[in-house]
Parts: structure tokens; sequence; C-alpha cells
């Protein structure tokens, strides 16, 4: 997809002249910071109304959200219309496919033992139930490994390996991982065990010792799919599949298997490992989620239910809000305090009741890991500030404790980012061993992942690395004072003071009496939201906080009215405390408020609420 070039920072004006918000954010136009023409946006506005999309009164307001994702005029039909036919990609174009599929259908036919080693997360348990679906169409029963986060920690192992060997896997596919296991994957060839590698995670040059290794970011991979999860992948490698299958006569006695039916595993995939909803990933969203409101799957219709959304009479359109909030938590709970398995076993049944059994244990773990993540988040926050760690101008939080669940502490560590608005790192430390496993969690101008490689390469951590914006580690008690200075000393030599201010990028800035529901339901054209096509983030200046009342959890809700007497109810979750949260509580003035509009169907309703995301002063004062 063609972008726009995006703007430094300090080149794009402050909005409503917001330099330093109560979170601390300066205030960018999301069109300016990217550096949209007028040109451009009237193109833009111009192709919408030939498309006959919106009435004349939301062109405008479309045009300006569409072009704050980077569409072009020329990409704008796709992202509206984003299709399969039109977006889906070759899969020969990806570096390995075609040897990744002759390996996978040779096993096939010869009636070999195939084993899926897949991560315990949802993007695992997504792309495995894929593969275990299309295999059982085919009348082929697939063993699934999941490995246990807290005793094997994440990807492959030699003695991994070495047990599937023993159980008379011939051939592992892996999923969601592998990319990088050279260790592993060279003693599988050492042990006789064919391996075949399908991941998306970055990678080196060399790729691992494998039949074949499958990764659009894999360093000379044609095929420019960087963003999808594995579950997208591995959709690709299902068409490669049937391809492959029709050509080698496989569908003489039983149908090819419609992949349309699986879509709604690649979307959740998509959507729950927070993959850029752009191009074709955008088309697997968009159309996935369509399948998943039908709840054909057994398990996803099962953890609605146990969610307290029935699947019974009409089925409502389910959006990135029941993939991400609903069901991913469910699924990773297993993986995080449950058994790591439980995800692909719900998502790969056909029998309700087994269905059923398991979304009820998913749902009764993923209460114990709230309740678990609730306790150390307020152990944290009080640790961090017993010990000074918080507040201080150090621009990254290294907090540790013994006994700390290593399934929750990601989570945690952004809670605390969202709190505090500067990269955290929480550790966990065992204290038998006295090894601390920790996961960090960045912001935007701060490459957590590349600072906790340099302390891996400098001898400080026994393993570390992640992306910019997360990153994982393990590390010795005894050396976190040496990490927690070394990390910080690198962000300070590494990232330059402009870049560390923060930006909340606004789409638009709308009257109170304009936010109806009306003009929330015409946003559905923006849809499917998430990484790389953010919900709209609206801008209302100089209103008043007309009401508020903390609920319980600290959240407040609140009510927002104008100078036109027009009111908005809305709700800033986890505020009390807060910055945002003293400010409605304890209203002095006019304010600026930053946020997003849902639906509010409560009681039959059909309203909207806003969720707040920033706050400041309408007096231009900085905080």
């Amino acid at each position: 997809m063609d972008t726009v070039p995006v703007r430094p920072l300090a080149e794009a004006p402050s909005y409503l002249g917001v330099g330093r918000s109560l979170t601390g954010r300066a205030w960018r136009e999301r069109i300016a910071t990217l550096g949209v023409t007028p040109e451009a946006l009237r193109e833009i506005t111009h192709r919408l109304g030939l498309m006959n999309v919106a009435d004349s009164d939301f062109v405008g307001p479309l045009a300006r959200f569409v072009a704050g994702r980077g569409i072009t005029a020329d990409t704008l039909e796709a992202f509206i219309f984003p299709t399969l036919k039109a977006l889906f990609p070759d899969p020969s174009c990806f570096m390995d496919m075609d040897k990744a599929v002759a390996a996978m259908l040779n096993a096939y036919e010869r009636k070999a033992k195939i084993c899926i080693f897949a991560d315990y997360d949802v993007d695992g348990a997504t792309s495995a139930a894929q593969l275990v679906r299309w295999f059982r169409h085919m009348g082929h029963e697939l063993s699934v490994y999941v490995p246990d986060r807290m005793t094997e920690g994440y990807g492959p192992s030699n003695a991994a390996f070495d047990s599937l060997k023993r159980q008379g896997a011939d051939l592992v596919i892996t999923v969601d991982c592998g990319a990088m296991a050279h260790k592993p994957l060279d003693h599988a060839a050492d042990i006789g065990l064919d391996v075949v590698v399908i991941d998306h995670h970055l990678m080196r040059e060399e790729p691992p010792h494998a039949l074949a290794v499958v990764n659009p970011n894999r360093p000379g991979c044609t095929s420019k799919q960087g963003n999808l999860a594995a579950a997208g992948v591995v959709f690709v490698v299902m068409a490669a599949l049937n391809r492959e299958a029709e050509k080698r006569g496989l569908f003489a006695e039983r149908s090819k298997p419609d992949l349309v039916q699986w879509l709604d595993l690649s979307a959740l995939g998509a959507i729950c490992d927070v993959t850029a909803l752009t191009g074709f990933n955008r088309a697997l969203a968009a159309q996935g989620l369509k399948v998943m409101s039908q709840r054909r799957n057994a398990g996803i219709r099962a953890l609605m239910e146990v969610a307290g959304d029935g699947a019974g009479g009409a089925v409502s359109l389910m959006g990135t809000f029941h993939s991400g909030f609903v069901i991913g938590p469910r699924i990773n709970a297993g993986g995080r305090v449950g058994r790591s398995d439980l995800g692909v076993r719900l998502l790969s049944t056909d029998d309700p009741d087994e269905a059923a059994s398991l979304a009820q244990e998913l749902d009764e773990l993923n209460r114990l890991r709230r309740e678990v993540e609730a306790g150390v988040l307020e152990e944290a926050v009080q640790t961090a500030e017993a010990q000074g760690l918080w507040p201080s101008d150090d621009p990254v939080i290294v907090v540790a404790k013994e006994g700390w669940h290593p399934g929750v502490i990601g989570i945690v560590a952004g809670r605390l980012r969202e709190r505090w608005r500067k990269p955290v790192v929480v550790i966990g430390i065992d204290p038998v061993s006295g090894m601390g496993k920790g996961s960090g969690r960045s912001q935007a101008g701060v490459n957590l992942g590349e600072a906790v490689g340099a302390a891996f390469e400098a001898g400080i951590l026994l393993s570390g690395g992640g992306h910019a914006m997360a990153a994982g580690l393990s590390v010795e008690a005894e050396a976190l004072g040496e990490l927690r200075r070394f990390l910080n000393d690198y962000v300070r030599a590494h990232v330059a003071e402009a870049d560390r201010v923060e930006a909340v990028e606004v789409d638009a800035l709308i009257s109170v009496r304009a936010a109806s529901r009306d003009f929330f339901d015409r946003l559905d054209l923006l849809a499917p939201y998430g990484q790389g096509n953010p919900e709209p983030l609206l801008a209302f200046a100089d209103v008043r906080v007309a009401y508020a009342a903390v609920m319980k959890g600290g959240h407040v809700r609140f009510e927002l009215n104008d100078d036109s007497g027009a009111k908005l109810k809305g709700i800033m979750w986890r505020a009390e405390g807060t910055p945002i949260g003293d400010a409605l509580l304890r209203p002095a003035g006019k304010v600026h408020v930053l946020g997003r509009l849902k639906a509010d169907d409560y009681m039959g309703r059909c309203g909207v609420q806003l969720e707040i995301e920033d706050m400041a002063l309408a007096t231009g004062r900085e905080l």
C-alpha cells in the first residue's frame, strides 16, 4: 500500500495548542503529521464522492479519516472495499512456500505422522487450528505440541524435539515460532526429524536448518506481506496446499477444502497479535470477522456464550473488540496461567460439548489471570514507589520482585506503561533459582527491543530481544542493578530528547452535538480497526464536565456539555487517582478532550458514549 511520508515530530504543529496534556503528551493532527497536502485531500474527497459511499455531509470528515491512515486516492477503493480476490498474493512469492507445501503433501501421501509445534498465544492457536482442520478434511489427523510457558519457555527446544521423535513424529510444522530456533533445529536434523517452519517474526539473514522456512519477514522474501500474523501466513499456506493437492489429483475422491470457512481463525490471529490491518491483512480481518459473526466455529461460539453473549437468535456483526477483548484474553489465559494447549484444542474441535467444557475452563482461567494480574500490578506500583523508581527522571523503569507470575508480567508492563507514559520492564524472580524472567513494553520513539538486545550482547542478560514496542528477557537477580543502569544509559544515548515527547494523533475536531449514533455508524466504513488502522480519535474543544463519579474498578463515568447545551456521556477506564481522573472528579473550568466514540446499546438505548484517551486544560496552560 502506498503511504505518504511521516513528518518529524518537531515539524508538526500542536493541535488546539496542546503541547503537553494532563498525561504529558503533545497533540498533533494526524494528517499534518503525515504531511497530507490539500491537493491530496481534495483528490480523496473527489474519489469518495464518485464511489458514492457517503452523503455530502460526511464525505469531508471521511476523507480526513482516510488520509490520516496513509491512504492515497489510488489505494482508496482497496481500503474501503477490501476483498481477498483483489488482494490475495501469489503463494509462491513467499520464499520456500513451494518447498513447504511439497514436504507437507509428501508426508500426507505416505501417511506419515505429522505434528504441529505451536506457540501458546492466540496467533499460535489459530495457526495450528487452521492446519489441523485442513488435514482433518483430508482424512489425516495431526497431533499438536504446545510448550508450557512456565517450564519450557517460548519456541522449539532440543527436549521437545526429542520427545516428538520418541512419539514417532516424522514431520514437525512449527507455527508462530521457529524462525530463530537455530540450535534446536540443528538438533532436529541430527536426530532425523524433518521440520517445516511457518512464522512471521523477524529473523536473521541465515535461516535455521529446516526443509523450508516460510516467513514474509525472512530476508530475501519478495511477498511484501510482512504485516501478516502467523495465522495469515498459514491461510496463504492452505491456499498453496489446495493448489498443489489439486495438481496431484488428491481431490478426486473428496472435495477441495473451502478455506473461507476458516477465515475467522485468520482474523482472530491477526487482530490479537496486533498486526497492521492494511492491504491483504485488512481483507483477511474484514472478511474473517464476517465469518466469525456466523459463529460456525464451535469453540468461538462457546467462548462467546460463557462471556455472556449467547449465539441464539439473530447474529450481530462481531468486530475487533470481540476478538481482542472477549475471545483473545480467554484463549491466552490457557498459556498464561493454565494448560498451554487449551486454546488450539478449543478452536480445533467440532464437538459442542467439548467446546463448552474447554470454554468454561478458559473462562475460569481468565478470571484467575485477572486476579493474578491485579495483584502483581498493585505490588509493582508499591515496589516502584518504595524504591524511588517512580516518580523519577529515568527514561526506563525496571521493577522486579520475587514470585511474580511470568504469565502476567507482560500485561502488567503494558498497564504501567499506560500509567507512567514511559517504557517499563517488569521482572518476576524465581525465589529458588534466583533467575528473573522479564517482559517490557515501550512507547513511540524508544526501541526497547534494541536496548534489551544490546544488554544481552553486553553480557548482562542470559537471553533477551524483541521489537520496538515489546521485549522479553532472562536475567540473574544480582544483575538487576546493572541492567537498570544499562537500559537507562542506552536510551539516554540513543534517543533524542524531542523524540521522547510522546505525541497523540488526532483525527478530527467535532462538536458535542455532532457525536451522534448516526455519525458513529457511518464510521463503520473504516473498520476493522487495529494496528495500522487506528480507531478514529476525536477532539472536543472547550467543553465542561457536568457530572463525574467513580465506579467499581476505579473507572470514572462522566458527562460533558458545551455552550450549546448538548451533552455527551462517557467513561475513562482505570482513571481514579490519575491526572485525568482528578480533573474529571474535580473540574475547574473548560477542557479539551480526546476520545473514541463507542456504541451504547444498553437497555435498547442505541446511543453513543465517549471513551477518553486524553485531556488538557482549555486555557493553553501546560501542567
